[in-house]
């Protein structure tokens, strides 16, 4: 009996918090969460229960939770919405409210007050709850109105009660759609190269792609080929450690850029610095450059070391010559020194706090061990509180360092995109923002607070991954984030749509829905969790139309047909791969079945190359790996590969866009040639789709694939460079022709 009540609690509290009691896969087949996983994501969430006193604990704190406060952390409104109320809850003898009055007062993000008012006396219980012998009534006053799109801050005064009772939320103003560019208003079809930026060679980067070589693709892409759009990965800030943490999507922390990209030779104080150009033309370093251009790998963990040692030297000749006086009072007296503390002050306590991190963590490792997580650090700095200030008020100087480099960065990225601006591209850079990031990262200690440590986020088993998959990075705590007024979100949202015309959000269903794995537990023992899906939208369509950013939402894999509806509504562009594009019968959808309101592409960094997917390749490395359980499974997988490129024969012979020599017969495509490939360009780009992206491998013809997922080590994930580079790509004829076809078939207008 103590086993079923224990059950049922625990099935109510899992339902109460959005955990889901089962779920369909992608192929139907159902699964139901077991307790043992519903206790793991519920302690997960920081609840206790682990008997049948704390889950009722826990039942009884969450019900009475909204009526323990004077009213809701935050608040949507929608553009224009009028005659709703806000919810003020209060503890009150009988009869009580009728002499009660409530003042209420909204400042703006600039604090200023734009809106006071008040209700009462008199006002009427619309509810009454008795919590612990007390009466608790609900009691309503009007919303907010006519307030322009924005952030606001509410304050609630209840007057007539002993002490008085004050109560704060954060309200949201926002539109009902995302920005849309004008070009796609005006149903111009786009088209643009996508590229992994780290993978871009040159005979002056040194290493990796950095920010001057995607200014010259950007420049190369927008006027010579009549590109409207450059596609990047994600370029949040790295440890740039190998093998483990250089993966762009389990990033140090999405809010901040990847200093690897950084072009060390357009510094004014680099050149200034005389220890710099002295280490920079000593032998032994141009010989290290030179070893690292010409290696087709990316070594993150040498290029990391020589532009830090750099950085740091640049940094030394800047503080010299653009400060005054003595720490902790410097003052700048340059225009360099003034851009800088601008910097500084605009971006406030989270680059502070970003910044504090990587001068702890700095100084932890020499002190601790190399292995060392910001976990194993001292209690005092286990949180970023009162002594972590204190302590980078004692190290203003290494603050100011990583300051600095972020202050870079946001400079020469700014400066590309003001290049595709001026060339009158109609998105330019196209951004992506990953799911999450590194448990052991800047952006997990700083925001621990909202963020599940004790869960992964993944997927459910599908035809991709017959066992799920499990990502290893912490998924956020839906509620702690509501509490928080969605900081941790907005932030996210305004750092990374600041760059560019147009960002896709990953894995875009979780703002509907994620997948929780119970931390050291497989994906299959996993389950969904809920979150607020209208209130993360619209904070979405608010930061999108705020910075005019065009928004794709990733929506591969499992998801519900009414929540590409909802994105929609939204005007979130859907993201449709090649691939995957099929009717039930298996046979590759026609062009004219492609939605509008959508980006097409043929493949994505998680899965082959149009070369490796036509040779075969990706199956001849999963079998070296041991990915197959047999050789039947690799038989088989070898066979469904010879179907599905049979299908896309008959794709393009549908459309009358085979090649010359080409039939359905496989025996006349052996390989991916240059015109089959420009073939299946053609046929995306007859789509309706707003956007088709063409990925700058599959026109360069590389057989590898960036990126095979469920594997770190064994595989060189995240490394691969370009064959050609950034010199010869912007003479390579089979780029040009390539752009020819896209451009004569989607004119910019």
């Amino acid at each position: 009996m103590q086993d079923q009540t224990e059950q049922t609690l625990l099935a109510r509290l899992a339902e109460r918090v959005g955990i889901v009691a089962d779920y369909h896969d992608i192929a139907g087949n159902l699964h139901l969460t077991s307790d043992d996983t519903r206790r793991a994501i519920l302690t997960a969430m920081g609840f206790t229960v682990d008997s049948i006193a704390s889950l009722t604990e826990a039942l009884r704190e969450w019900d009475e939770a909204p009526w323990q406060r004077p009213c809701d952390p935050v608040r949507i409104l929608r553009d224009g919405e009028t005659g709703s109320s806000v919810s003020c809850c209060l503890a009150l003898e009988d009869g009580k409210e009728r002499s009660v009055a409530v003042e209420w007062q909204v400042r703006d993000e600039a604090n200023a007050v734009v809106q006071e008012g008040h209700a009462g006396p008199g006002l009427s219980a619309v509810e009454v709850r008795f919590l612990n012998g007390r009466r608790h009534v609900r009691v309503e006053i009007p919303a907010p109105h006519g307030l322009s799109l924005g952030y606001y801050n509410l304050t609630l005064r209840a007057e007539g009660l002993v002490g008085g009772v004050v109560g704060t939320m954060r309200v949201i103003v926002a539109p009902r759609q995302c920005y849309v560019s004008p070009a796609i208003e005006a149903n111009h079809r786009l088209w643009g190269l996508a590229l992994q930026l780290y993978s871009l060679s040159s005979d002056r980067n040194w290493g990796c792609g950095d920010f001057t070589d995607l200014g010259r693709i950007v420049e190369w892409a927008g006027k010579g080929l009549g590109a409207g759009v450059i596609g990047l990965n994600p370029l949040h800030a790295l440890r740039n450690t190998a093998p483990y943490h250089i993966s762009p999507y389990a990033p140090y922390s999405r809010l901040y850029l990847n200093e690897l990209y950084i072009d060390l030779e357009r510094l004014p104080e680099f050149f200034g610095s005389e220890e710099a150009q002295q280490q920079f033309h000593a032998p032994e370093f141009q010989a290290k450059l030179q070893a690292l251009r010409e290696s087709r790998r990316v070594d993150y963990d040498a290029i990391a070391t020589a532009k830090r040692t750099m950085l740091d030297l640049a940094y030394r000749k800047f503080l010299k010559d653009a400060y005054s006086g003595e720490e902790p009072n410097l003052q700048p007296n340059t225009a360099r020194g003034w851009l800088l503390e601008r910097f500084i002050q605009s971006e406030g306590t989270p680059l502070e706090l970003y910044a504090a991190f990587q001068t702890l963590e700095e100084e932890r490792r020499l002190i601790q061990s190399k292995s060392a997580t910001w976990h194993d650090w001292p209690k005092q700095f286990l949180t970023p509180g009162q002594p972590v200030r204190e302590y980078a008020k004692r190290h203003r100087k290494r603050i100011r360092f990583f300051q600095y480099i972020q202050w870079v960065a946001n400079e020469q990225l700014n400066e590309v995109r003001r290049t595709a601006e001026q060339l009158a591209m109609p998105i330019g850079l196209y951004h992506d923002l990953a799911l999450g990031a590194d448990r052991n990262g800047a952006e997990a200690w700083i925001h621990q607070s909202v963020l599940a440590l004790g869960a992964d986020c993944g997927a459910p088993p599908d035809a991709f991954a017959p066992e799920g998959q499990n990502w290893g990075l912490p998924p956020i705590n839906p509620h702690a984030l509501r509490s928080s007024g969605y900081e941790l979100m907005i932030q996210l949202l305004r750092n990374n749509f600041r760059f560019g015309g147009a960002i896709r959000l990953d894995h875009v269903m979780a703002f509907c829905r994620l997948f929780w794995i119970p931390r050291g537990r497989p994906a299959s023992e996993g389950t969904y969790v809920q979150y607020p899906f209208e209130d993360l939208l619209a904070i979405v369509a608010l930061e999108s139309t705020r910075s005019k950013t065009l928004v794709i939402g990733e929506d591969l894999g499992t998801v519900p047909d009414w929540v590409r509806e909802q994105l929609a509504k939204a005007r979130v562009l859907s993201y449709r791969v090649f691939y995957f594009e099929r009717g039930g019968d298996g046979a590759w959808k026609s062009p004219g079945d492609y939605p509008a309101q959508s980006l097409a592409v043929a493949t994505t960094h998680d899965l082959p190359t149009l070369a490796g997917f036509w040779s075969g390749e990706d199956l001849q490395v999963r079998a070296g790996l041991g990915a197959f359980p047999n050789d039947a499974a690799r038989h088989q997988a070898w066979e469904e590969r010879q179907r599905d490129k049979g299908g896309i024969l008959s794709a393009l012979k549908r459309e009358g866009l085979l090649p010359h020599g080409v039939t359905e017969d496989l025996a006349t495509a052996p390989a991916m040639t240059t015109d089959l490939c420009r073939a299946i360009h053609i046929y995306l780009a007859r789509t309706p789709s707003c956007i088709v992206l063409a990925n700058l491998e599959d026109g360069l013809g590389e057989l590898s694939q960036t990126n095979l997922p469920g594997t770190v080590d064994s595989h060189p994930n995240w490394t691969r460079k370009y064959a050609v580079r950034v010199a010869d790509l912007l003479c390579d004829e089979r780029l040009r022709q390539l752009g020819a076809v896209l451009r004569s078939t989607r004119p910019l207008g």
